[in-house]
């Protein structure tokens, strides 16, 4: 089985050309199931087979290998046995069918509803930077927007009389939003400012040069607005996590949620309802902390 073993590693390393770090990856992996294999009294790769590797595969997840990690130790084993097979020295593969165990989901870091006024309630120099990078802040708190929708978001898709911006998601679905007033304040003050740096296309996020801001920028004045107003780490995505979250706590009502976010894989979709949007829209109106329409300001 070493030999074997041995000759795969030098076909990834002299034909396939693999990478150092990866093949070194698939080294030790593939000694991990040799060493399982040798307790189990295994003496060939060709009595290997599905029941026993998925046995293999439970007992490192339960010594604390991740999802992730088990995940790359099947590909190894099946790159193994594709070798094999073509070499005529086997005829299966025993990870045909076998899945690592579901990574577990972590809790997303989100900002109470006091820290988020905390971060969005400070004073705002009027310049190009600040108006800027307010507006940034409230549309990722307001909207819930991806740091992917936000950079890729053109004047066109915004409707700011309506209170609506429009995104085009994860497989390029496209999903009106509603905003809330004090995001639409941000961004119409920010839009008075736009064209002092005489833009090349019409992104609504611009540097000084005018060129349509990257995601590395936008993360990094995120960051630096944490560090500055509430003394953290934050990033884009935690304003997001955020919306959610307290969005969630205040409507109670977990389908609007996934709709406002654009939520496309299988856990979510399972429970995934479409609604109207004048129903979102009354949902975010009487649920979000920042959403206070106009009406209620000129009471």
């Amino acid at each position: 089985m070493q030999q074997q073993l041995d000759a795969y590693l030098e076909h990834l390393r002299s034909e396939r050309q693999m990478s150092l770090h990866t093949l070194d990856g698939y080294r030790r992996d593939l000694l991990k199931i040799l060493a399982l294999c040798g307790k189990a009294e295994i003496a060939s790769w060709v009595d290997l087979d599905g029941r026993t590797l998925r046995s293999f595969v439970a007992r490192l997840h339960a010594q604390g290998q991740a999802s992730r990690s088990l995940a790359r130790l099947l590909s190894a084993v099946r790159g193994l046995y594709q070798y094999l097979n073509r070499e005529g020295l086997c005829r299966h593969d025993p990870a045909t069918g076998l899945a690592p165990p579901k990574r577990e989901r972590r809790l997303p870091r989100t900002l109470d509803a006091d820290r988020a006024q905390q971060l969005l309630d400070g004073a705002v120099e009027n310049d190009f930077i600040a108006r800027r990078d307010q507006a940034i802040l409230e549309l990722f708190y307001s909207s819930g927007l991806r740091l992917a929708e936000l950079v890729s978001l053109d004047l066109d898709g915004l409707d700011l009389p309506a209170g609506l911006v429009r995104v085009r998601g994860k497989g390029n679905k496209v999903r009106e939003l509603p905003v809330g007033s004090k995001a639409r304040d941000a961004l119409q003050q920010w839009l008075s400012l736009r064209a002092l740096s005489n833009p090349g296309d019409g992104a609504v996020f611009v540097s000084q040069q005018g060129r349509r801001l990257g995601p590395r920028a936008v993360q990094l004045r995120v960051r630096q607005a944490g560090v500055r107003e509430l003394g953290q780490h934050l990033h884009p995505h935690m304003l997001r996590h955020s919306f959610a979250s307290h969005m969630l706590e205040s409507s109670q009502d977990l389908r609007a949620v996934q709709e406002l976010l654009g939520h496309a894989d299988i856990a979510t979709t399972q429970i995934y309802t479409h609604l109207d949007f004048q129903h979102l829209a009354t949902v975010y109106d009487q649920a979000h902390p920042r959403a206070r329409r106009s009406t209620e300001n000129d009471e």
